[in-house]
Order: C-alpha cells, then sequence, then structure tokens
C-alpha cells in the first residue's frame, strides 16, 4: 500500500516537472499551483454533481441551481456579464417531455376505442379533434418511379385517411420500397392530399408496430395521428364509415438557462471557451442504466468540463501572454437534449459573431487514464489546428479527428463559421448511467488537460484571426444509416483495428450475446470492423430483430456469437 501511494505521488511530481519544463515559466508564474487548481475543481465538480441538484436535467430547479453556482464562479473571477439584460444568464425555451393529457378519443362508426389497449397517437401527431369520413388509400405510398400510387382515383381531400404501415412488398431491408417506410412521412403525403387525420393500421403480423412512446424532438404534423392495433381495422376501417379522432398531447415550454461571461482583454477577437452543465436528471431520457430509477450526476459528463473552463477562467485572467483576444466562457444548457443551449446562442449571439476567433469545447474531460491519450475533434476547421499535436503541455498524447461536426456544443460554432475543437477524455463504463459519480474523476488529469489547453490560447496568441476551412463531415451521405444499436459505448480513442466495447449495456444486443467491455469487435455480419465507419456500416445491414455473428477479440483470441438486435 505504501508502495503504491509512493509511486503516485513520485509519478504526479514528475508530471507537474515536466509540465513546468515544456511550457514558459511566465506562463505559470502568476497562477494557482496545482494542487489549488485541483482543490478548486474538485469543490466545482462535487457541488454540480451531488444529488442536490437531482442531474442537472435542463428546465429543471436543480439546472437553475447549477447554473447560479456558474454565475457566481464568473462573477467572483470578474468575468463581464454577457447573458440577458445585464446578467450572466441567457434564457432559452424548448418543448419539455410530451405527455397524453385526459381528452384523448377515438370514435369509428358506434365504437369506442380504448386508449392504449385500442389505439394511441404517435409522437408527431398533432394535438387537435377532427370529425369526418374514412377514405382507406392502401399503403399511402405515391411512387411513380416504382409504378405505385395509392391516391389515384382517391378523393382524400377533408377526409380522415386510413393507411396500412405495411408496403407492397412488405417491410424489410430489401424491400423497394424501403424509401417510402417513414411513417411521418406518410402521414405529410396524406395531409399534402388533403387528409384532416390520419389512422394508421396493420394487417401483416410481421410488421413492427409504431412506438407509443411520445418524443419532444419530433415535429407534430399538423392533424391528428393514431394508430389502430389488432384487427380492429377488419370491421372497423372501411370507407365512409364516421371518424371521431381527438389527440390531446400535452407539450409543455421548458426554460433552461446558458452562462456566459467576458475576459475583456480589450482585443480586437474573441476566443470562446465552452462545456455544458446540463446532464440527464433521473435518466428518462438518453440513459444507458437499466434499473430502477436513479439520479445521473454526471460528474464526468459535464461537471468535469465546467470545472475545468472556470479555472481556466481564473488562470487566463492572469496570463499576460494569452490576452491577444477576448475570451467569451459559456457554460451551455440543453447539450443532452440536442445541443439545445449552443444552437439558441449561435442563433442569438450576445456579441457580434463575425468578432469570434475560434471555440474550443470541454465535454467529459474527467477520466484521463494510464495511456494519457486525449481525443481532440474538429482539427480539419482551421489550418491553426494543425500543431496540436506538437504542443508537450501536460504530458498529453493526442488522437485527433478533422470533422467540425460531432456529438457535443462544438459543432454549432463549426455550422456558424468558426473554428472549433472539442476535447475529451473518452467514454467509460459509466456514461450515461447514475455510476458516473465525483469519486472517480481523474482531478490530476484535468489539471493536465487544463494546461494543454492554456498551452494551446498561449501558442494562438499571435496568430490573429484563425482560417476557416469546411471540413468531410461526420453526418454527410457517405455516412452509413442505421436502424439498431449493439447497445455498447464504443471507445472512441482506441487507434487499434477493430471497435473496442468500452462499455455494455444491459439488456440489449451486446449484453444477451455475452459481449463484454474490452472486447475488440472485428466483423458484424458480413462486414469486417476495422474503425468507427466500418463499425456504424455494420450496423446499417440490419434491421430491428435480425440475428447475426459477430466476431470479437477477447484477451487475443478470436470469438464469434450470434447477436439479435
Amino acid at each position: 500500500m505504501v508502495t503504491s501511494i509512493l509511486a503516485a505521488e513520485m509519478k504526479y511530481y514528475l508530471i507537474s516537472i515536466f509540465t513546468c519544463l515544456v511550457v514558459p515559466l511566465i506562463m505559470y508564474g502568476q497562477l494557482d499551483p496545482d494542487s489549488t487548481a485541483i482543490a478548486q475543481m474538485r469543490a466545482d465538480v462535487r457541488f454540480l454533481a451531488s444529488d442536490a441538484l437531482e442531474g442537472r436535467e435542463s428546465g429543471t430547479p436543480g439546472e437553475k441551481l447549477a447554473a447560479e453556482h456558474v454565475v457566481e464562479q464568473f462573477r467572483s473571477i470578474g468575468l463581464k456579464p454577457m447573458g440577458d439584460d445585464g446578467t450572466f444568464l441567457q434564457a432559452f425555451t424548448f418543448n419539455g417531455q410530451p405527455e397524453l393529457g385526459p381528452a384523448n378519443r377515438l370514435n369509428i362508426g358506434r365504437s369506442v376505442l380504448k386508449l392504449n389497449e385500442q389505439f394511441y397517437p404517435l409522437a408527431f401527431s398533432a394535438s387537435a379533434g377532427v370529425r369526418g369520413k374514412v377514405m382507406k388509400v392502401g399503403y399511402g405510398i405515391e411512387a411513380p418511379d416504382l409504378d405505385q400510387n395509392d391516391y389515384a382515383n382517391s378523393e382524400t381531400q377533408g377526409r380522415i385517411v386510413a393507411i396500412n404501415i405495411s408496403s407492397p412488398d412488405g417491410i424489410h431491408p430489401h424491400s423497394k420500397f424501403l424509401a417510402y417506410h417513414d411513417l411521418h412521412a406518410r402521414a405529410e403525403k396524406a395531409i399534402e392530399k388533403g387528409a384532416i387525420g390520419v389512422l394508421f393500421y396493420t394487417d401483416d403480423p410481421d410488421v413492427e408496430v409504431p412506438s407509443e412512446e411520445l418524443n419532444a424532438k419530433v415535429t407534430a404534423c399538423k392533424v391528428p395521428v393514431v394508430f389502430v392495433k389488432g384487427n380492429l381495422h377488419i370491421d372497423l376501417i372501411v370507407d365512409n364509415n364516421s371518424c371521431v379522432i381527438n389527440t390531446d398531447i400535452q407539450r409543455p415550454q421548458m426554460t433552461a438557462y446558458n452562462v456566459v461571461g467576458l475576459l475583456d482583454n480589450g482585443a480586437e477577437n474573441v476566443a470562446v471557451i465552452g462545456a455544458h452543465f446540463d446532464h440527464l436528471g433521473w435518466g428518462d431520457e438518453g440513459s444507458l442504466y437499466r434499473g430502477e430509477r436513479a439520479i445521473h450526476n454526471g460528474a464526468d459528463d459535464n461537471a468535469s468540463g465546467v470545472a475545468t473552463i472556470i479555472q481556466l477562467a481564473r488562470d487566463l485572467k492572469k496570463m499576460e501572454n494569452a490576452k491577444a483576444n477576448d475570451v467569451l466562457f459559456i457554460a451551455f444548457s440543453g447539450e443532452e437534449k440536442g445541443l439545445f443551449g449552443s444552437n439558441y446562442w449561435t442563433k442569438h449571439p450576445t456579441m457580434p459573431i463575425e468578432e469570434l476567433n475560434y471555440m474550443i469545447n470541454l465535454d467529459m474531460v474527467g477520466r484521463l487514464d494510464t495511456s494519457g491519450v486525449i481525443g481532440i475533434n474538429g482539427v480539419g476547421t482551421s489550418p491553426a489546428w494543425a500543431d496540436v499535436d506538437s504542443l508537450a503541455a501536460g504530458n498529453l498524447r493526442t488522437k485527433t479527428t478533422t470533422s467540425g461536426v460531432g456529438p457535443s456544443d462544438h459543432t454549432s460554432f463549426y455550422l456558424q463559421g468558426v473554428p472549433a475543437i472539442h476535447f475529451f477524455t473518452g467514454t467509460h463504463e459509466d456514461y450515461h448511467k447514475p455510476s458516473d459519480d465525483e469519486e472517480k474523476v481523474n482531478y490530476e488529469g484535468m489539471v493536465r488537460v487544463m494546461r494543454y489547453i492554456e498551452a494551446l490560447v498561449v501558442d494562438l496568441n499571435d496568430n490573429g484571426k484563425l482560417e476557416f476551412t469546411k471540413t468531410i463531415d461526420t453526418d454527410s451521405d457517405d455516412v452509413p444509416r442505421f436502424k439498431v444499436t449493439l447497445g455498447v459505448v464504443p471507445d472512441y480513442l482506441f487507434d487499434g483495428k477493430g471497435m473496442r466495447i468500452d462499455g455494455v449495456t444491459e439488456g440489449k444486443p451486446a449484453s444477451n450475446a455475452g459481449l463484454l467491455t474490452g472486447d475488440i469487435v472485428i466483423k458484424m455480419g458480413p462486414v469486417d470492423v476495422t474503425d468507427m465507419m466500418s463499425y456504424m456500416k455494420g450496423l446499417s445491414v440490419f434491421e430491428k430483430g435480425d440475428t447475426a455473428p459477430v466476431t470479437v477479440v477477447r484477451d487475443g483470441k478470436e470469438i464469434e456469437t450470434n447477436v439479435t438486435f
């Protein structure tokens, strides 16, 4: 025990000495020592990741408490408020989780159908009531290129249109009508043809029925849309039968807050350093946990990033060789909902967007492992990022990707033409689970990441306005689309052949098939998996319910198992 403690202390001492040697001494002469920085960041993470904040879900009291904490830190540092009306807070609204109200009703002929037992509104349904006559239109497909027009010779204006959710050759990956399977698109086609309401049904027992779950991110149609369960369609859904639909979907408007503060150096251009402070609350949406409902504290995701930008604000205020740009610090909310906060700020900037020089985003920087590898995404957004691999500060190894598009807030800035990069220390078994707690955070690693970013800011000090370059983005047509999931957390920092599993979600296909954390997937069905792109390609060939052989490397040996998606 004593030996291991001494070894750890010696390792940390050597890292600290190395950091001081490779970065100009003037940079650190006035800064908090690492021990003080660690204590401050630990205090921030402990508060943000405490049960008292109930997971900081956007729009909740816990999120507001987190925002107020960041405000107090920004104020104590002496940043200038750059939110709404001279405050640090920038408010924005979003759609909360929808719920079914009490007034849902479906009458067809003289039959009164029971909610959930016999029918249910779909996620993209309007909240509205209509009365009219039923008109069946087959599969609701208009595809001239395939000689299919279910609306030919049908008078659908002012009718409640009934659509079979299957297709002329079924629902499967090889259907020639694959591009027309989406129910939302078929409902919109019916509305285009004059429908005042839509009834979906199926007579194919092999076709998966649409989900009953409501989703705040789905755009609602202009008319009510419901699914009729079972075989009720045989007797009830017939042409000219009378129908009354009333869908009552309550979509609450929620308010969340970005926290925005400026380090005013009197410069012409502005660097943005940001991190999101929201998380998953009780895990009702986005959780990978399959146990009893529990608070998701999100210590690494992303209290770690917020604590780091707060300490960066303290340090950069003192660094005389890092003042070529003003620095705008933004703690974003709504990231877990879909980059809501950063998207809102870039669409409603609190200072001119044309003044922005670059953006540095920190998301999950609290789990640096013994390899010392940190991921930096977006290095293709400016030629200025070409030197990130050569910076020695923090004794880090870097793994970079070029695309400016990714699952964090730097994307919003890239899409506005701002050079933007994203730092993270990798995923882990606790990602999006209640176990992402404060005691698992590597604070020494966070300091190393912070020192690296400080060195980067100094390195860019004399570069003037950075050139922006557009990248080949990961959401392009070249990226495979897939409808299934393996139920794992990939190790995005793995640089070997295949896709290394960093976490396995209980109850999902990988877990059910016996795959383990540390397994390296090298083949999925007919697809050889060599990297993340080929892994996604492998997923894209499967439909829900398919079973396929998956080969992994475990302890140096290849193992093949069947996975049901």
